[in-house]
């Protein structure tokens, strides 16, 4: 969170407000979580701080609903104590991975209370609200009516046998708790039965003309990808109906009504009223940020899943209020990312989870740069093992490391001493045709991250990099070119040094420490991306800091070692078999060898014997006046008449 002075919108300059999707408190964040909201905010919120925007990136926990009142009791503790274990641990694993929230927050505060009650007293007072009495699943094991998630069945629709009372993951249809085949109540197993109960309906059908015009301008303006406009498009040409905004629940933002004190407005109500709560627990003076569609543009990323609940849904509260408010402009969303052909599962201990990824001893950047590069952006994608230690060894060490590190450690030897030679005498075309090449992968980065292609703006960055290793081999710089085109040698160095200035900048929202590694060996501030790069940012005589390494290679040997460590039951249960069968394999090595041992003992004595006139094999002392068979022996060894008289 910063500290001191706050950052409001100022007038006449961009002001950009970004908010990731409020992670649910109970439980631990995956790599997929992490990259499909947090993550992917942090990289637009760092480009648009290193353009100069002035930029405010709102996060916290969402810590309201049932799913958090039966952890708490499976945990037994109270929702409040479960809430702040589950907010430090988010914070720390964030913190891990440098997510650059301007504030990190939760929704149970007076704040939260405060506007969604006034939303929903303005949704009321305008029309937008209806009571009905409703038949709710109720499980008479634990005498509680269900949350629609804490029910599960048979989706009606696709058949999927896992799906839960308010959507089929398999299919994406929102659904009805009492619509599920043979549905079972999550907590105990039991069969809910349907019970009459009063609840609120925000009434989405009366509000569909003006969230249709709404989504039409917002969609267009913020140049929504794909997946935003086909979820939002779906639900529209269905129809929105009214969707019930309160539950049966103690634990969340009480319903400012008569006769609704024992009932709770629905997370997925006041969840997205989150955003602004938490903005007000960041600085009073919230509207400035929230009411003032004007001068301030809304980005907003998370999961396919979320979206209708951040198109429809929050944007048909906030218009229903009939306030002026900062409306959703940009909407960035992903597909599913799996691990290793298969999901993610805690329960099961499969995949990498934020509090563990550490473990691996790998700095977090690498993590970055991979989830990245890998951002299931059009479809779902993989988070392999082996793709990883590729990406590492092969793309972050060979092409970015080999290039800043030939280049400091050149600048750093007995030629130039650490200080930027004069590389203004020199010139020649070639140097104007690299400054286009790389101007025109600037230009490319630029619209990119623009257009929240986060994916395409981090490979054109590498591409820099690679432009940057054409540079030094080009000019072949070498000893011989520093000793016999001194001038030339100036020139390449000045700007291959300005090169990696520059894209310091452009990996930073990607690979933050790697840009503060870098920073330090150039001994210079970091620069403000530009529009057009001069390659002069580096002055002559400048004294740069000390080579060191950006990246380390990874054996091989560790892509088996973590697909056991975070393969859950499965991976370890093979790795035992695979041990155990090792183990008697060994033990049958072992008693053949020991078998043969004590055979080739047993024809030794016998030869041994044999050169001595002895039978091993009889009686000590014994006499015999019969001559003896011929005794055959092992191979290799001649036979031997035993005569004794």
């Amino acid at each position: 969170m910063a500290e001191g002075k706050k950052i409001l919108p100022v007038e006449g300059e961009r002001n950009i407000l970004i908010t990731s999707a409020l992670p649910y408190v109970n439980n631990v964040p995956h790599l997929g979580n992490i990259v499909g909201s947090v993550l992917s905010a942090d990289v637009f919120a760092r480009y648009a701080r290193a353009r100069g925007y002035n930029t405010l990136y709102i996060c916290g926990t969402d810590e309201y609903g049932t799913a958090t009142e039966t952890k708490a009791i499976e945990e037994k503790v109270t929702p409040e104590e479960l809430c702040a274990k589950y907010n430090a641990l988010h914070q720390e694993v964030y913190s891990w991975f440098q997510i650059s929230f301007d504030h990190f927050g939760r929704t149970p505060t007076q704040q939260q209370t405060e506007i969604a009650q006034d939303i929903f007293t303005k949704l009321n007072k305008n029309g937008f609200l209806e009571e009905k009495t409703t038949t709710q699943p109720y499980c008479e094991t634990h005498n509680s009516f269900l949350a629609d998630r804490f029910v599960e069945g048979t989706c009606p629709l696709c058949g999927y046998d896992d799906a839960r009372g308010d959507q089929c993951d398999k299919c994406g249809h929102l659904l009805d708790p009492l619509e599920l085949i043979k549905p079972r109540c999550k907590l105990d197993g039991a069969t809910p039965i349907p019970r009459e109960t009063k609840h609120i309906y925000l009434c989405l059908d009366k509000l569909q003309p003006q969230e249709e015009e709404w989504f039409k301008k917002a969609s267009k303006e913020g140049n929504w990808s794909s997946n935003c406009i086909q979820i939002t498009s779906s639900w529209l040409k269905e129809g929105l109906h009214p969707r019930g905004i309160t539950r049966d629940l103690k634990w969340g933002t009480a319903v400012p009504l008569e006769g609704y004190d024992n009932k709770v407005m629905y997370v997925w109500f006041d969840a997205c009223i989150g955003y602004v709560s938490i903005t007000a627990t960041y600085t009073e003076e919230w509207e400035k940020w929230w009411r003032n569609p004007e001068q301030v543009k809304l980005y907003q990323f998370m999961g396919k899943d979320n979206v209708p609940f951040h198109t429809v849904v929050f944007p048909c509260s906030q218009i229903g209020t009939k306030d002026k408010w900062t409306m959703l402009n940009t909407l960035s969303t992903t597909e599913y990312l799996n691990y290793e052909q298969g999901k993610f599962s805690k329960s099961r201990g499969i995949g990498v989870f934020g509090n563990n990824a550490k473990e691996t001893g790998i700095p977090s950047d690498v993590f970055r740069y991979y989830l990245l590069s890998h951002r299931p952006e059009t479809g779902d994608s993989e988070f392999e093992w082996s793709g990883f230690i590729d990406a590492n060894n092969n793309v972050l060490l060979k092409n970015l490391g080999n290039f800043v590190n030939r280049v400091i450690k050149f600048v750093n030897s007995k030629i130039y001493d650490s200080k930027v030679p004069d590389y203004t005498k020199f010139t020649d075309p070639y140097f104007a045709e690299h400054k286009k090449k790389v101007n025109e992968a600037l230009k490319q980065y630029i619209d990119e991250s623009e257009n929240v292609k986060i994916k395409a703006a981090l490979a054109t960055a590498l591409t820099v990099s690679s432009l940057g290793n054409q540079l030094l081999q080009d000019n072949k710089l070498d000893n011989r070119l520093a000793t016999e085109e001194a001038d030339k040698c100036a020139a390449v160095v000045g700007v291959a040094l300005s090169h990696i200035h520059l894209l310091a900048s452009l990996i930073q929202p990607y690979m933050p420490s790697t840009t503060d590694a870098i920073l330090a060996q150039l001994n210079a501030s970091f620069l403000v991306i530009p529009d057009n790069w001069e390659a002069t940012s580096i002055p002559v005589g400048h004294t740069i800091g000390k080579a060191a390494y950006l990246f380390s290679q990874i054996k091989p040997e560790k892509e088996q070692q973590w697909r056991e460590q975070f393969g859950g039951d499965e991976a370890r249960k093979a790795k035992e078999e695979k041990a155990a069968k090792a183990a008697a394999k060994k033990a049958e090595k072992e008693r053949k060898k020991a078998k043969k041992a004590e055979s080739k003992e047993g024809v030794g004595e016998g030869v041994e014997a044999a050169e001595k006139g002895v039978d091993p094999n009889a009686p000590a002392k014994a006499a015999s006046t019969e001559n003896t068979a011929v005794e055959e022996v092992a191979d290799g060894v001649k036979q031997v008449s035993l005569q004794t008289s």
